[in-house]
């Protein structure tokens, strides 16, 4: 899993998918395809960007649900609280290291 979550945060394109879904959760992919142009002048093709959208849902890091004929998506933190926690220490009680 752990693998995953690298993988998927490793490229820029990836990142900012994650910075839209931050900005504005549960878009579909032409959503995402219109921000990715006007926010980050990312020309991808919608292929392109649903294959990264794939990335990210491997990773667990964007869960797709259906509503009629849409899919939208949506970012879920979880996967980074856990990396975010996963080598954090709590502090040590009286004294220093």
């Amino acid at each position: 899993m752990a693998a995953d979550l690298f993988k998927a945060l490793a490229d820029p394109t990836r990142r900012a998918i994650l910075d839209e879904l931050v900005d504005r959760d549960g878009q579909t992919l032409f959503e995402i395809c219109t921000r990715l142009v006007t926010q980050h002048q990312l020309d991808l093709s919608r292929q392109g960007v649903s294959a990264h959208l794939a990335v990210l849902e491997e990773a667990d890091l964007v869960r797709t649900r259906r509503s009629g004929r849409y899919k939208f998506h949506d970012l879920n933190t979880q996967p980074l609280e856990s990396l975010a926690t996963r080598w954090l220490r709590p502090p040590h009680s009286g004294g220093t290291s």
